[in-house]
This record gives C-alpha cells, sequence and structure tokens, in this order.
C-alpha cells in the first residue's frame, strides 16, 4: 500500500502528464480517441482540488480494510 499523500501523488501524476504532452514520440503520435491528455489533465486538477480541500483520516487501521 503506497502511503504517499494523496496530493502528492496527484502532483507527480500532474508532471508526468506534462512530460509526456512535452515527448517528441507523443508528440508524433496520431492517437484518435474520446479521452485527451487535456481531459485526464482537467481530471487531475479537480482531483487536486477536492484532495487540498477537505482532509480525509486515513490513520485508522479501518480505512484501508
Amino acid at each position: 500500500m503506497n502511503t504517499q499523500p494523496l496530493p502528492e501523488l496527484v502532483a507527480q501524476a500532474q508532471q508526468l502528464l506534462s512530460e509526456i504532452r512535452q515527448h517528441p514520440q507523443y508528440q508524433n503520435l496520431q492517437v484518435d480517441c474520446d479521452v485527451t491528455l487535456g481531459d485526464v489533465s482537467q481530471f487531475f486538477n479537480t482531483l487536486q482540488q477536492e484532495t487540498t480541500a477537505s482532509t480525509v483520516d486515513v490513520s485508522r487501521k479501518e480505512f484501508f480494510q
């Protein structure tokens, strides 16, 4: 189980998306799909806002069961 705080994981995911978007191999791809990196980025932006706006107590053992 990853014990990194969720906001940190989301920030890492956002950084990876940025790196993917700028990668030459990605820029040369002709991907036709319903979900874009922009959509994924917006999801992580929303998730980041939600995780910083609310605090979830994950200290209890029962939380992970």
